[in-house]
Parts: structure tokens; C-alpha cells; sequence
């Protein structure tokens, strides 16, 4: 649980093994005393134990601890700290009175600027891991790294997750929060939290409160019934303008209306307020319709003097200022001239794309996704930008239409889904002969997979910056500059 136990019964209990003692491998409830050396790509502490790898959830480079191995297999040793004996040098407070429970912010702990160090040593190491020795520029943090996020999505749940030091008995019967790591039927009943928006913990109190007041059943993801599944809130940082998505698993309109009369009675500065219904199992807080109860039904954000209107259900980076200085790298890496042709693939709802087609630079927009694609029209149509065009498709498709039908491009930006581009666009990228590529990643193993094909087909790996999206996590977005070699 992250929990760290303290007292003499729990050590009694626990076999003391040292790794200088031990003449045999490390055993379930064995106890070890480690140092944590460093990060773990995902997050928990890693310590050695004579040959053993021993991960440690929640701890941090410095610490002391002993632990209780909670099972082994081969060298790796997964195990949990049960007492804290030295703090270390990078050890801080946790924020959140959650923390140790929700999986949200498994880095919350540990000093942001070892935050940082431990991104950039991961970026270096895996790309080391696919043979590419390249600078990496430290990665570009946050002035306050906190309270940033613009978009949370929290779950209804019939079976709340119930802390140890909780007394027996107490009501389980209705949650409003998030998921318990591991857990898909358990959900954390939020207080809190220390980097959603200001204000978005009175709104989820208010919900819960109301919800409760009103006898609504929350979702029962074993049964499958229940009529609340799903609350999204999002704010426009810039705007100051918030939106509250209620998912349903059915209309239920008068019952719906009425909360959504009293939720904005409580807070009148509500921009919006819709409801989605999804009537399906799937544990997705995306409706198959939408209804708006109070206002436009989008609320709107300002990103490098653009504006976006974003919906319920918009795709939008949930760190409004990192994606703003986001924007600015791709834009400074891209280094477009009047003239150029860029291909934006996976372009989404345009975000990176509309930045750059200004100053007689055309942009052409390929995404997948249909209600991205409209998105990133309208956004273009609502800014004023006639140089950008967008096309709905498959990329590899979209990639075919070079040439009669569309100019050549001079520079590509690609922004990829986690698992990184397809193995056969990969070398049709290449194809395409632009002078560069710009790969805006947020996830480097995948990127570090496709460098190669493109190294190979004729480019040079010019820059790798690092931008820190997600304080407090072990994500990381990286921007790769690669520029034609000459022939």
C-alpha cells in the first residue's frame, strides 16, 4: 500500500535476512535492509541485496529502509518498505493525503529537481538501449509543478477502497475518485488532490454530496447497473472558463436535470455542464450521445495565441502551460520559411499544426479520428487560418496522397499514440524526403524504436529535448529533431 509500518510486533514478525547473512535467496516475508540507488522507469525504488534487484513502491533515491519481500523471481525482487531508517537527501513531503494509496503521482516524494535527473537519465538509457548515442538536453521542468492539470476524470464506484487504519465496518457502499492501482473493482473516495485544477475539489465534494443527498445509485462495474459511472471536469487555465461531464448509463433526464440545477446553485462560476451516456460494460467515460444541461457545452483554452474550443470529450494536453512551451520547441525545432509545405501526421485536433501555418507556410493535417479531424477544422476556421487543411484517414493511406494531389513536404511533424508509428510508416516517412522531422514523443521506448528506420533511410538525429508533461510521474515527452543528410 506504500504504507510505512513502524513498532516492534511487525519486525517480529518479519525474518530478518541481511545480504551479508544470507546464504540463500530472498523468501516472501523475508526482511531486508536496502538503500534506494535510483528510479525505476515506472517509478517505485530500486535497491540492491547482494545480487538482487529489489523494487520498493513509493521510495526514493537515499532513503534507508527495511523491507518485506513480497515475492522473487529470478534476480528481481519486488518488496515493500515497512520502516523508514534514514530519510535520504532527496526525500519530501507527501502533498496528498492519498498518496501511498492512489498510483497517480508514484514520484510525489522525491525533490523535484531529482525528479528531472532521473527523467533525463531514463531518456539517455533507453535510447542507449537501442544503439543511439546522442546529447540530451536536460529536461524542461515547471516553475510550480503543481495543481497543474486541466482535465481529470474520476470514477463512481458501489465498492469504496477501505484504508487500513479505517475502523471495521465502516460504509464502503459508495466512492467518488480514483482507481486503486491494480484494483478494477475498488475505487479511492478523493478528498484531494495536489495537481488537478484549483477548485476541482470542491466540485468533486459537491457531486459525492449531492449524488449522496439524492440516493444515487452509483455504477456496479461486477453487475453492471447503476446510474452514475463517470465525472470529467476540465478548466481552460487561460480562460478561467470550467466544464463538468456527468457519464450516465442512461438518460434518466429529470433526475440528471435536477442534480445538474443544484450543482451549479453551489457553484454559479460553472462554465458548462453535459451529460454523456454510455449504456455499454466498457469502463470508458466516452458516451455513445451527449446532451448539454447548461451552457455552450465546450469551454475554451488559449495556447500560444490560439484559441481551442474543447469539448467533453476534445482530446487536449492536460498541462495547459507545458504545452504551450511544448509548442515553442516544436515551432523553434521545425524552423519552417515562408513557402515551406509541413505534413502534420497524427496531427489530433491540430494543436501543433495551426502554430506554424502562418507567415505564407501551408500545413496539411492527416488524423485518424473523425471528431479530431472536425475539431482541428473548426479550430482553424474559428483562428482565422486558411494555410492548413486537414484529412481524415489512416496515415499510411494519407501518406499516399503526395504527389498529384498534395505538394511534397518540407518539414514533418509526427505526434504519435504511445505505441509510436506503425512499422510500415516508419520508412514512408523516410520517403517522403522532407529537409526535417520533428517527433514529439510520450513515450521514448516507442521513439527510441522507430530512430533507427529513420537514421537508416537518409537522417541525422539533430537534438533530443525533454519536457516534463506530467510532474511527479515517471512520463516524460521528448522532442526529436532529425535533418536530411546530404547525399
Amino acid at each position: 500500500s506504500g504504507v510505512y509500518w513502524t513498532g516492534a510486533l511487525r519486525a517480529a514478525i518479519l525474518r530478518p535476512v541481511t545480504a551479508s547473512s544470507t546464504e540463500r535467496k530472498p523468501r516472501r516475508g523475508d526482511r531486508l535492509e536496502v538503500t534506494i540507488e535510483r528510479q525505476d522507469r515506472k517509478g517505485p525504488g530500486i535497491a540492491s541485496s547482494g545480487d538482487h534487484q529489489v523494487r520498493v513502491r513509493g521510495a526514493v533515491i537515499g532513503e534507508q529502509l527495511a523491507v518485506e519481500v513480497l515475492k522473487r523471481r529470478g534476480r528481481r525482487v519486488e518488496a515493500r518498505a515497512v520502516e523508514r531508517l534514514a530519510g535520504g537527501p532527496h526525500l519530501e513531503p507527501a502533498r496528498c493525503p492519498h498518496f501511498g494509496t492512489c498510483g497517480g503521482c508514484s514520484f510525489q516524494t522525491l525533490a523535484y529537481g531529482m525528479q528531472l535527473t532521473e527523467l533525463h537519465r531514463h531518456v539517455r538509457e533507453v535510447l542507449a538501449a537501442e544503439g543511439i548515442e546522442c546529447e540530451v538536453d536536460g529536461v524542461e521542468g515547471m516553475a510550480d509543478p503543481w495543481m497543474y492539470r486541466n482535465k481529470m476524470d474520476f470514477t463512481f464506484a458501489n465498492r469504496r477502497w477501505v484504508e487500513p487504519d479505517e475502523p471495521q465496518g465502516v460504509d464502503a457502499s459508495f466512492a467518488l475518485g480514483l482507481h486503486v492501482p491494480g484494483r478494477f473493482d475498488k475505487v479511492m473516495d478523493l478528498t484531494s488532490c495536489a495537481i488537478h485544477f484549483e477548485g476541482a475539489d470542491e466540485l468533486v465534494t459537491s457531486v459525492r454530496e449531492l449524488a449522496r443527498e439524492r440516493g444515487l445509485e452509483p455504477w456496479d462495474v461486477r453487475a453492471h447497473r447503476g446510474l452514475l459511472r463517470h465525472l470529467v471536469l476540465r478548466k481552460g487555465i487561460r480562460t478561467g472558463e470550467v466544464l463538468v461531464d456527468l457519464v450516465t448509463s442512461e438518460d434518466a433526464e429529470e433526475v440528471v436535470d435536477e442534480f445538474s440545477a443544484a450543482l451549479l446553485h453551489r457553484h454559479p462560476w460553472i462554465t458548462t455542464v453535459v451529460q454523456n451516456v454510455n449504456t455499454r460494460p466498457a469502463a470508458i467515460a466516452v458516451g455513445e450521445y451527449e446532451r448539454v444541461l447548461h451552457g455552450p457545452g465546450v469551454i475554451h483554452e488559449e495556447l500560444g495565441g490560439l484559441r481551442f474550443a474543447i469539448s467533453a470529450n476534445s482530446f487536449f494536453q492536460t498541462n495547459t502551460l507545458q504545452a504551450e512551451r511544448l509548442l515553442e520547441m516544436v515551432s523553434e525545432e521545425a524552423a519552417v520559411q515562408a513557402g515551406d509545405v509541413v505534413f502534420d501526421l497524427y496531427c489530433g485536433a491540430g494543436t501543433l499544426g495551426l502554430g506554424l501555418a502562418r507567415g505564407g507556410v501551408r500545413v496539411f493535417g492527416f488524423e485518424v479520428v473523425p471528431s479530431a479531424v472536425a475539431d482541428a477544422r473548426a479550430n482553424a476556421e474559428a483562428n482565422g487560418v486558411t494555410d492548413a487543411e486537414f484529412h481524415e484517414g489512416d496515415v499510411l493511406d494519407a501518406l499516399g496522397m503526395s504527389g498529384p494531389e498534395l505538394p511534397s513536404p518540407d518539414v514533418c511533424i509526427v505526434d504519435p499514440p504511445r505505441a509510436g508509428l506503425h512499422p510500415k510508416v516508419v520508412p514512408s516517412v523516410a520517403e517522403l524526403g522532407a529537409r526535417r522531422i520533428v517527433y514529439v514523443s510520450c513515450n521514448v521506448a516507442s521513439a527510441a524504436r522507430d530512430l533507427p528506420v529513420l537514421i537508416e533511410g537518409g537522417y541525422a538525429l539533430a537534438r533530443v529535448r525533454p519536457i516534463d508533461l506530467f510532474p511527479h510521474t515517471p512520463h516524460v515527452e521528448v522532442v526529436f529533431t532529425l535533418e536530411r543528410r546530404q547525399s
